[in-house]
Parts: C-alpha cells; structure tokens; sequence
C-alpha cells in the first residue's frame, strides 16, 4: 500500500530498526526476519507464519512487525532486510506494480507472481485462503433508514458525509482517489485515521463512512454494513506470504512449512481470528498458537516441554 508519510519520527525509526540488525551476516546463523504492517490482520497472519517456520523448521525467526504501510514493509523486503512479509494480491497490482485492476483472482495472482520474480526476484507462494478487500461502510441503522445498499447509494448524499479513511486509502488509485472519479463521491470532509480508530469513530458517529476492511470482525461488532461494490472498483486482495528468492533458495524447507497454511484461511476464519485480538483484547501469539494446535499443524504442550 502506497503510505503518506504524515509522521516523520515514526519513519525514521523504521528505517533505523530496518537497517540495523534485521539481518545476520551470512554464516552467522539460520535467522528469517518476518516483517508485517501495522494493523492485527497483519500481526496474526505475521505471527502465524512464525509459529509455522519455528514448528516445521530448525529456523530461527525474528519478528519485525509494525513496520506501517505497504511501501516500508516492500522496500525491506527488495533491499533484503525483510524475508518473508504477507502481501495482497490487490495491493500489489495496483499499488505497487501500477496496472489496472483485475477483477479475476486467478489472473491477478499469476500476473503479480511473475511481475514479482522477474523484477524483485520474490516469490509470491499459495494464498492463505481469504479476500481481505476494502468495503466502504456505513452504521446498518443508517443504512436502513436511507436506503443505502450499494456504494452508488452514497453519491446524493455524499455532501452532508465525512468520510474516515487510512492515509494508505487516501493517497491509492485503488482508494480513494480511484473511488472518488468512478463514482464521482464528493464528501463534505475526510479524516486520516489509524485503522484501529475508524471502527471507533463510526460506532462514535465522529465519521459517517470508513473504508473498512471485509474481514474485519468489529464490522459486525458495531453493527456496521459493508456496501457493495456496485460498479466493480476494487481488485481481489487475496494474502499470500511473499519470499526473497534468495532466502529460499537457502532454505528450501521454507516452501514447505509456508505452503501447509495454503487455503486454511477462510474469510469467516479471518474475521474470527482477528475479533479474537481486537474485540477479546488476545495477544496474537495466543490466538495463532490455539489456531495451529486446533488444526494439527502445531503440538504446543510439545513444544513447551509440558
């Protein structure tokens, strides 16, 4: 995701912990460093491929999580100070790549996957199942009494509306710079908002429309309503971990314990896992931990020497 560097401090210790010391000098250690960005999806999925790597593999991992937005967490991964990072097939066509959406998941996968090996020399490897698409959202009460069902909806009433978007979603082609010209939305205000404040503040009434993501579990939390997509805007966003080539070819073990989680994710099981860390107040190494035990993929009494 394409990230509007609105805090500069924030940035400059990103960079600083990204070059010193995420990486180990070679023949010094079997360490992957796992990146993620700053919202839970990414923690869980971060820390799930972790636990994978560590049960299935004589691996050392480090975990470099939080790093922010799309372009931090792809520059680290391109300079080789990043690993492995979860990546979404939406994100990266558009955002990164440049090209136009491709409504196909199929093809929009083959066409970042071979994008990425010839120019970036990363592998993108099986998806983990489910399609985190953005959703533009409304209160359901709200909803109800205007009659608002599809994005479309939104347009004749769009003046007397303030929006609370990501700063990622404000500065992308595929948000709402893209959203705005195909529906020709004109909001009395928008808000740059963390992602963890726009549930707040729509349940708040501080916003009226955020742009949400289809997984999040605090939708039906806050009784909120994803409108449709009526005219097709948004791309698949299908996660899938992406991997230097590098780092697999001098760990070929990695392809194996990273493609045992190829489908496990359904977008129901997202949402569940991620409203068990946002709405249950779980540390996300708890809730993959139960995750993997609960689907044979990890002995956890085992591995604790219980």
């Amino acid at each position: 995701m394409k990230l509007r560097y609105v805090n500069i401090l924030t940035i400059a210790l990103t960079i600083f912990v990204l070059g010193c010391g995420c990486r180990q000098p070679k023949g010094q250690g079997d360490r992957i460093a796992i990146g993620s960005k700053n919202f839970t999806e990414q923690l869980i999925i971060g820390e799930m491929m972790a636990q994978i790597i560590e049960a299935k593999t004589d691996l050392e991992v480090k975990r470099i999580f939080n790093l922010g937005g799309t372009m931090i967490c792809h520059q680290g991964l391109i300079r080789g100070e990043l690993d492995i990072y979860a990546e979404y097939t939406g994100t990266a066509l558009t955002a990164i790549l440049k090209k136009e959406v491709i409504p196909n998941p199929d093809k929009a996968f083959r066409i970042v996957s071979e994008a990425y090996l010839k120019q970036y020399r990363c592998r993108w490897l099986k998806p983990f199942g489910f399609n985190n698409t953005y959703a533009i959202t409304v209160q359901a009460n709200a909803a109800e009494q205007q009659g608002w069902k599809n994005i479309s909806d939104l347009v004749k009433d769009a003046d007397r509306l303030v929006a609370g978007f990501t700063a990622e979603f404000m500065e992308r082609e595929d948000g709402y710079k893209g959203l705005q010209e195909l529906y020709k939305l004109k909001f009395k205000g928008t808000r740059d908002m963390e992602p963890s404040l726009m549930y707040k503040a729509i349940a708040q009434k501080n916003v009226d429309v955020i742009c949400a993501f289809a997984t999040d579990g605090r939708i039906k939390t806050h009784k909120l309503r994803m409108l449709a997509d009526d005219r097709g805007f948004f791309p698949p966003y299908y996660a899938a971990p992406v991997v230097r080539q590098e780092t697999l070819e001098q760990h070929p073990e990695l392809n194996a314990a990273l493609e045992s989680l190829s489908g496990l994710l359904d977008d129901g099981t997202m949402r569940r896992l991620n409203n068990e860390v946002d709405q249950n107040k779980r540390d996300p190494s708890d809730v993959v931990a139960e995750f993997l035990q609960e689907r044979g993929l990890r002995d956890v009494t085992r591995e604790r020497g219980e």
